[in-house]
């Protein structure tokens, strides 16, 4: 069959036959172009990344974060005690607790219980923070306080999992190894996730940072808090050359296993990993020592007050804001080890517990926030603070408070979030979420969506299947954005 039209050189009719020669190299540039989208195929990089597994992939939208500082307060901070005020625990303090009690994780289970610090107001949105945290509360402006956070867990390695994997249990990849797959590096001598020791790792361990099923080039790395903050980072040879031609033989024996063995990828992450602990040895020092900043930026971040503990996250938070100005996407802080005091886990001592605690992190928090803000990089930083779950407005016990996942506060500020506001609500005893509930997955696609991913389009095949940091759950809380 003649096609009716006829060519524009020549004067015959064109076939069908004809048409579909003519026009192969079209339909076939409709296939490529989706296949360059694609990391596996060859996407296009920006000038300032990296080829192999940490290449960036192609954003689906234009992102409003760059990085990601995830002040993470393991054990669970008291949201009525800290973010959440509310006076109906004053009117009740001492009282049996007037609403059904859900299982707890150690059920000795007392009366309503009062904050024991006051809330007041600050900053042009006149959100109430307590005394816990008059440094974070002056920022306040900048905060996007979550109110109607829910996890599925309520025992630690569980609920650690979840916040950070989005699973509650091992295996799965954290939401750092996510932000790093997809965003990849911006500096080819530091990794791309780097998590801060503080003294304290999470329950769960460091399956809490762990790639999974993506590339192991994607996990974490552990930095400490002290000097030298990298094991190992302090070359053992007394000359240059002699390590030299020790990486040279390792090279030459790498490619002749790759000859054998072919392509893996943990054996392909182990030589990346080799290379670039090679490149740290000079990096990390410079990283990490801290003499060239000011007098005025030390202060700020609390490294010369009285209590030891705010100096040393005080020291965390400034590297990390020197991380994230080196290129490193997502940087993790743990707490600080304080003798005698658990983490936030207050099950009991709750005044103790919780007030050296805040005295560990308020100030360094709040530094970070200033110090970020003066230097133009927190509209594209994202700053993302709370904990697994929250604390029962009951006592537990005399004066402790137990495991809280029916609703618990986090905050974001930076990166795109909208700054001042409050969103979701409690009950009026602050047990559960009763408003706009945000669940982690929620959490997780609205961090990815500030990124420049949607959530849902952000996959990696594994098993037969397309998986995702959110599962098949999640969507982007919409009002938290700016």
């Amino acid at each position: 069959m003649a096609f009716p039209y006829p060519c524009n050189r020549c004067a015959t009719p064109l076939s069908r036959r004809d048409m579909l020669r003519a026009t192969a190299n079209g339909f076939g540039a409709v296939a490529l172009t989706a296949l360059l989208g694609d990391r596996a195929f060859g996407g296009a990089l920006k000038s300032n990344q990296l080829d192999g597994p940490l290449a960036a992939l192609a954003p689906n939208h234009p992102a409003r974060a760059k990085n990601v500082i995830f002040c993470y307060m393991d054990g669970g901070v008291s949201h009525v005690d800290s973010f959440d005020p509310k006076p109906r625990l004053d009117q009740d303090d001492g009282k049996p607790f007037a609403m059904t009690m859900e299982p707890t994780q150690f059920d000795n289970n007392g009366s309503t219980l009062k904050s024991p610090w006051a809330f007041k107001q600050y900053g042009h949105s006149g959100i109430p923070v307590s005394d816990l945290f008059p440094h974070i509360g002056a920022c306040v402006d900048d905060l996007a306080v979550i109110r109607s956070m829910v996890s599925s867990f309520s025992e630690h390695n569980a609920a650690n999992y979840f916040l950070h994997t989005g699973l509650g249990q091992a295996g799965r990849p954290s939401m750092g190894a996510w932000a790093t797959y997809g965003l990849g590096s911006e500096n080819r001598d530091l990794p791309g996730f780097v998590v801060l020791n503080g003294g304290l790792i999470p329950s769960g361990g460091a399956d809490n940072f762990a790639a999974g099923f993506l590339p192991a080039a994607y996990q974490a790395s552990f930095f400490r808090s002290e000097t030298p903050s990298l094991a190992n980072v302090t070359p053992t040879e007394s000359a240059p050359k002699l390590q030299e031609n020790k990486l040279a033989l390792m090279h030459r024996l790498d490619a002749m296993t790759m000859d054998r063995v072919g392509h893996h990828d943990q054996f392909e992450s182990a030589i990346s990993n080799y290379e670039l602990a090679f490149r740290m040895q000079t990096a990390v020092p410079e990283l990490t020592d801290i003499t060239g900043e000011s007098d005025a930026t030390k202060r700020l971040y609390g490294m010369e007050a009285d209590y030891e503990q705010t100096r040393s996250y005080g020291r965390q938070c400034l590297v990390a804001r020197r991380l994230v100005e080196r290129g490193v996407r997502f940087v993790e802080l743990t707490c600080p080890g304080i003798a005698g005091i658990d983490r936030w886990d207050a099950h009991q001592g709750l005044r103790d517990n919780h007030g050296l605690n805040a005295l560990a992190v308020d100030q360094p928090i709040a530094g970070l926030l200033k110090d970020l803000k003066s230097r133009g990089m927190l509209d594209e930083t994202l700053v993302l603070w709370g904990g697994e779950f929250g604390r029962t407005p009951f006592a537990q016990g005399r004066d402790g408070r137990d495991h809280n996942p029916f609703g618990f506060t986090m905050w974001m500020a930076g990166g795109g979030v909208k700054g001042g506001i409050t969103y979701g609500a409690t009950d009026e005893y602050g047990y559960k979420a009763v408003e706009d509930k945000v669940e982690i997955h929620d959490l997780h696609a609205t961090m990815l969506h500030l990124l420049g991913f949607d959530h849902k389009r952000l996959t990696f095949r594994y098993s037969g299947r397309d998986m995702r940091l959110t599962d098949v759950f999640g969507e982007v809380v919409r009002p938290l954005l700016a």
